[in-house]
């Protein structure tokens, strides 16, 4: 797939070297290459290329990553094809935190 980057510095994905046990489960299951070994603790090495699409938390048994899987360019772009209302936006929440709607559009 190339270096796929989605929109710079708003993926979800976090992990907690803590709590990973080097699987590398995280490693197999993503289909962007977002993770590497870094020793015996995985590390993400590409976040902005993470497309959320929660395979590697979802993957994980020591439950070390965490991603908000649904509210990336995928599943908006998925959305919008499907015909389902907030497809069209992938740069973040449509609302603000009072949760009244964003003036502008969900990207203004």
């Amino acid at each position: 797939m190339g270096n796929m980057v989605y929109l710079k510095n708003v993926a979800t994905l976090a992990i907690d070297t803590t709590k990973c046990s080097g699987c590398g489960f995280c490693l197999d299951v993503c289909p962007h290459n977002v993770f590497k070994m870094n020793g015996k603790n995985a590390k993400i090495v590409d976040r902005d290329a993470c497309m959320e699409c929660g395979a590697c938390s979802r993957n994980c048994p020591a439950g070390a990553i965490s991603v908000q899987s649904g509210v990336g360019c995928a599943a908006a772009v998925i959305n919008s094809l499907l015909g389902r209302n907030g497809g069209e936006c992938c740069c973040g929440p449509q609302k603000d935190d009072s949760g009244a709607p964003r003036s502008g559009g969900c990207c203004g």
